[in-house]
C-alpha cells in the first residue's frame, strides 16, 4: 500500500474530487482527515471511509468541520488532527468556489471570499500544518486551466486559481530544504457541480463534450502519484490532467 501509516488531509472532501481522493488515500493505507463545511456529508464520508479501512484493517477517516474562508475553523481543524494523529503527511488544498458573472456585476464579497477559499485557505494549511509535516511530506494544490485559459465570466476563479499555481512554485522553494514536496494539478472538466453549474455550460456558450470529461476517480489517481513516493523527484510542479482540455481553451474551439 503507497500510503499506509501516512496522515492526510483533503479539503473539500464531503463531495466529488475531494471525496474521491480521500478514498483513494484509505484504499492505499493513509489515516484521512476530511474538512468540509456540510457536517451531513461530512459524517457520510466519515462512515463510508471507515468502512474501506475497516475492511483492510488499517487506517481511519474522520470528518472535521471548517469553512476554508474562516481562519480560525482551519486552524482549529489542523490543530484537531494533530492532536489526534500528532504527524501530518499529505495535505491537499481541493476546497474551491467558483462565482461566474461579468466583472463589473460581481459583488465586492463574493470576490474576497472566493479568494479567501481558494487561496488564503490553502496558505492558512500550509501555514498550520508544515510545522508537523515530516521529511518525504508532500502538498499537492487543486488547480485549474482557468488559470491559463480561461472565459469572460470567471475572473475571480481564474485569478485564485493563477495565484495557487504561483503560491505552489514559491512553496516548493521554501519546502525544498524541509524534503517537504509541493506541486499542483491543473485540471480541465471533470464530472462535478462546479462544472455543470457554470452558467455558460449550462447556457451552451461553452460546448462541453460529455466524452472529454474526466471522473473524480481519474484525478484521484493523479493526487496519490505525486503525494506519494513514486513521485519522491518531483516539487514544484504543475500537472495537468485535463484530457486536453488546456489547448481547446487555448484555442478557443468548443
Amino acid at each position: 500500500m503507497e500510503l499506509q501509516d501516512r496522515v492526510a488531509i483533503v479539503t473539500g472532501g464531503t463531495s466529488g474530487i475531494g471525496e474521491a481522493i480521500a478514498r483513494r488515500f484509505v484504499e492505499e493505507g493513509a489515516s484521512v482527515a476530511v474538512i468540509g463545511r456540510s457536517d451531513e456529508e461530512g459524517a457520510r464520508v466519515e462512515s463510508a471511509l471507515r468502512g474501506i479501512a475497516k475492511k483492510h484493517g488499517i487506517a481511519d477517516c474522520v470528518y472535521f468541520h471548517a469553512d476554508m474562508a474562516n481562519a480560525d475553523q482551519v486552524r482549529a481543524a489542523v490543530a484537531a488532527v494533530k492532536d489526534r494523529w500528532h504527524q501530518i503527511h499529505i495535505l491537499v488544498n481541493n476546497a474551491a468556489i467558483m462565482k461566474s458573472v461579468p466583472l463589473t456585476e460581481m459583488e465586492e464579497d463574493d470576490w474576497d471570499k472566493t479568494f479567501a477559499v481558494n487561496l488564503r485557505g490553502p496558505f492558512l494549511l500550509a501555514k498550520y500544518a508544515i510545522p508537523s509535516m515530516p521529511p518525504r511530506s508532500a502538498i499537492v494544490n487543486i488547480s485549474s486551466v482557468h488559470a491559463i485559459a480561461t472565459d469572460a465570466q470567471s475572473a475571480a476563479y481564474s485569478a485564485s486559481k493563477g495565484g495557487l499555481e504561483t503560491l505552489t512554485r514559491a512553496l516548493a522553494l521554501e519546502c525544498h530544504g524541509k524534503q517537504i514536496r509541493v506541486n499542483a494539478l491543473r485540471l480541465g472538466a471533470v464530472d462535478t457541480g462546479m462544472l455543470w453549474d457554470n452558467p455558460a455550460v449550462k447556457s451552451g456558450k461553452e460546448k462541453i463534450d460529455p466524452k472529454e470529461v474526466g471522473t473524480p476517480n481519474e484525478v484521484a489517481e493523479a493526487a496519490l502519484f505525486l503525494a506519494g513516493d513514486r513521485a519522491s523527484f518531483i516539487s514544484g510542479a504543475i500537472l495537468n490532467v485535463d484530457g486536453g482540455r488546456l489547448p481547446i481553451l487555448g484555442s478557443h474551439a468548443g
